[in-house]
């Protein structure tokens, strides 16, 4: 065989693999067959499912920071979205336990016990999104405010956080059903419902921001309907999807019915998930507040700058190691424990790979990068530090997001969630503090503390995960 021919086919195999992946496959068996190919298959819509995701409060933060008084839009987009951080830990715990629940059941061949909990799983995120929404309309001014805006920014910006928090329901679900696609192998439709929903916020965001022909301009207020109209198209996108029965899951009106029993799992594997991503919103949150109390509106429009970049390169890695928690969840309900093990090194070698290029191209072009986004000279100051000092963990962040995820999608959410609980707030929220109050740091004791404590909670991760309790795990 020569050497062009060679190529050729590996040209070929390669074509192949990324057309199957962006269109979806459920016929594969992620519990046989090539281990670097099953992660390949899952990562590739994953993390072009999370760049979308992250694109969402790039878009907004573009449109909104060429505002006048762009600061405060800056500010109420971040401090909304730190705030969202908690309703995104709901939406990601309903989400982790039903990748897993669903995973399990497809890894023993059992695509209508799948079915029947990923159904159980949107019902209980119907029940908790209907209290969050009618809580995030009434408090919407006195949430900005107790984050630690100004009276003139809350003021600014409080209609902005009540349509963004009271569509919440649409986050839960994007979030949710994407998980039920992921556990049941196909990553691809959940890819491209985020598609779908940044294409239209991409569309909508300059039209209803800076208005259109007869469309007014409804500026900041334009952003929050923007996004939550991309994510309901999204979500309409996915339902539709759900109940076409084309899919490995056949979806029967019978299985909206609530089965306690079911919930009562769902619900065991999701409240310590649920938990442990509340503990990282609530550390975001304190950081988020810590940082507006020392360096005013400037700082926090700053921090809010750099850390929804950041967020941007995070994602996809994120989205890269969810194929860790579908690989072992499957694996794992096939009883193939050692395959589980080899996608997890599998999973953590590639988001290495990612994150450490990442990191190169934010300490070598940050100050490109925040210039993008904003005019305001002081708060671009302020990004560039926050995005190079936040950016220097980022191989350690991209290796703690795999065990995570691994832990997650076997079951084991309870391991994670210590994790963070001593990660969070007993290390980085004092670290953080004494930095910036203590030693007189300001935001820059905040940004310091992020990549230290990210780096102990991906070291106390490696441990845990060689224990092994996430094997023995039953869902």
């Amino acid at each position: 065989m020569t050497e062009t021919t060679i190529k050729k086919s590996l040209f070929s195999k390669i074509f192949t693999t990324l057309k199957q992946a962006i269109k979806g496959d459920e016929s594969f068996d992620y519990t046989i067959g090539s281990i670097k190919k099953a992660v390949i298959l899952l990562a590739i819509p994953m993390v072009l499912e999370m760049m979308m995701e992250s694109v969402f409060a790039l878009v907004d933060l573009y449109f909104v920071g060429h505002l006048e008084h762009s600061s405060f839009a800056i500010q109420t987009v971040g401090l909304t979205e730190s705030v969202l951080a908690i309703i995104y830990s709901l939406a990601i715990g309903m989400s982790m336990a039903a990748t897993a629940v669903v995973a399990r059941r497809i890894g023993e061949k059992d695509p209508v016990a799948a079915a029947k909990a990923g159904m159980q799983a949107i019902i209980v995120a119907f029940v908790i999104n209907s209290i969050m929404s009618v809580l995030g309309v009434i408090y919407a001014k006195d949430i900005l405010l107790f984050m630690g805006a100004s009276a003139d920014a809350a003021e600014h910006g409080y209609r902005f956080t009540q349509i963004m928090i009271g569509s919440s329901l649409c986050i839960m679900l994007l979030f949710l059903v994407n998980g039920i696609f992921r556990g049941a192998g196909n990553a691809a439709i959940a890819m491209k419902s985020l598609w779908l929903a940044n294409i239209c916020n991409i569309i909508l965001c300059p039209i209803l921001i800076n208005g259109f022909g007869p469309i007014p301009a409804f500026g900041l207020i334009g952003a929050a309907l923007a996004t939550t109209l991309g994510r309901s198209i999204g979500v309409l996108y996915q339902v539709y999807h759900l109940f076409s029965g084309n899919g490995i899951l056949k979806i029967k009106i019978s299985y909206f019915i609530p089965d306690f029993r079911q919930i009562k799992a769902l619900v065991k594997i999701a409240a310590p998930g649920i938990l442990q991503f509340v503990i990282a919103s609530c550390s975001w949150i304190f950081l988020a507040q810590l940082v507006a109390t020392t360096g005013g509106d400037h700082g926090s429009a700053g921090y809010q700058t750099a850390l929804r970049i950041m967020m941007f390169f995070i994602l996809p890695a994120w989205g890269l190691s969810n194929a860790a928690a579908t690989l072992v969840g499957q694996n794992l309900g096939a009883k193939q424990i050692d395959r589980a093990e080899k996608s997890v090194y599998t999973t953590a070698k590639y988001n290495v790979i990612f994150m450490a290029t990442i990191m190169v191209i934010t300490l070598c072009f940050g100050q490109y990068i925040i210039s993008f986004f904003t005019n305001d000279e002081m708060v671009k100051t302020i990004a560039v530090e926050a995005l190079q000092i936040m950016s220097i963990g980022f191989i350690f962040y991209g290796i703690g997001m795999v065990l995570i995820n691994a832990f997650n999608g076997a079951g084991d959410t309870w391991t994670p969630t210590g994790i963070n609980f001593f990660g969070f707030w007993l290390f980085q929220i004092p670290l953080a503090y004494v930095l910036a109050k203590h030693f007189n740091m300001g935001p820059t004791g905040v940004f310091i503390a992020i990549p230290v404590a990210e780096t102990a909670i991906t070291l106390a991760g490696i441990f845990f995960y060689k224990r092994g309790k996430w094997k023995r795990i039953q869902v």
